[in-house]
């Protein structure tokens, strides 16, 4: 692919680009201590991180991809000049995602474990599948993204997760993922949506609605099955760009909805998932432990069972916008933070 051009939008790259250039006109391997990329939260806020280096960038048929070297938070995949996961942290966002659904499904007995099979939606990066194989009921997961290029260096640059893209388990499709599940006939004890933010203009934003819960999601859902996705900014200030929205849609769908948060550092705010179920996921933090010892292989670094019984608990401010949110998605009505998707460009 060729380089990023120099465009006028909410994105990093733009500014990255042009400050290399004039300080040592090269763009994507020479060192330069003073370089920095920044990242628009909003029309009156940047996050700024200082780079060794880029160490690829282009532009797919979906969206800009960058692979930074920061160095305070390591390598960083930034996807339409929004930062997706850091070497350093990205397990607080992963563990997050999907230990909690697949813990609190239930595991009736040893002949018949469950969960044996899951569906994710993105993932791109690979750390969400390298999570679900964790458990030792896994038969196959399915990880399943739009994007090869994203894919393809990923799976080059992250060492982190080789092990998981080589792993026989894994069943990896490039696809967008709502044909992908329509044509499927099989159906999955857990989904998980570890998709981009939804962006004006961007790759997935589709994937956040109504109809897209209902009609996809939900029958392709077995019997106790349970739904998760990532929900976007939860901090005091950013919890009503998309998470009480998405928290409110999913409401709309399925019986039994919990919302939990907590802070990633290198997204410089608190971080929100959703998860939902026909069937109830309550389950004590002694309880949650011990199938933490029993169903994983290897140690978490960041989730236990008191920890996720405190992320369900919000501050005043937040709890009463996820209690009075009335917005449901919908392709015609849909929010979101932030920054455009490639069709902004077109």
């Amino acid at each position: 692919m060729g380089e990023a051009p120099q465009l006028l939008f909410l994105n990093g790259f733009s500014k990255f680009d042009h400050e290399t250039q004039q300080n040592h006109g090269s763009k994507d391997e020479n060192h330069d201590s003073s370089s920095w990329y920044e990242e628009v939260i909003d029309d009156d806020l940047k996050w700024s991180f200082k780079l060794n280096r880029v160490l690829h960038k282009t532009i797919s048929e979906y969206q800009d991809i960058a692979l930074l070297d920061t160095k305070r938070f390591g390598k960083v995949l930034v996807l339409d000049g929004k930062m997706q996961s850091a070497e350093t942290d990205e397990f607080i966002y992963h563990e997050c995602l999907i230990h909690p659904p697949l813990l609190c499904h239930p595991n009736t007995t040893l002949s018949k474990r469950s969960p044996k099979k899951v569906f994710i939606m993105g993932g791109g990066e690979g750390s969400a599948a390298r999570e679900a194989l964790k458990h030792k009921s896994m038969d196959r997961v399915v990880m399943c993204d739009i994007d090869k290029e994203v894919v393809d260096f990923c799976r080059k640059y992250l060492t982190a997760n080789w092990e998981a893209f080589s792993n026989k388990k894994l069943d990896l499709v490039i696809n967008d993922a709502k044909a992908e599940l329509e044509k499927r006939k099989e159906k999955f004890d857990v989904i998980v949506g570890d998709l981009a933010d939804p962006l004006e203009d961007g790759p997935c934003y589709q994937l956040y609605t109504k109809s897209f819960y209902e009609k996809v999601v939900k029958p392709k859902l077995n019997d106790n099955g349970i739904f998760v996705t990532q929900a976007g900014p939860a901090g005091i200030f950013t919890h009503k760009e998309v998470f009480t929205s998405i928290y409110n849609t999913i409401k709309q769908v399925f019986k039994y909805v919990i919302a939990y948060t907590t802070h990633i550092p290198s997204f410089a705010d608190t971080w929100g998932w959703v998860m939902a179920s026909d069937q109830p996921l309550s389950i004590g933090a002694e309880e949650m432990d011990k199938r933490i010892q029993t169903r994983i292989d290897g140690e978490l670094l960041y989730l236990n069972g008191a920890w996720f019984h405190s992320s369900t608990i919000m501050n005043k401010t937040v709890s009463q916008s996820l209690q009075n949110e009335t917005h449901v998605y919908t392709e015609e009505n849909a929010r979101f933070i932030p920054g455009h998707g490639m069709a902004y460009r077109l």
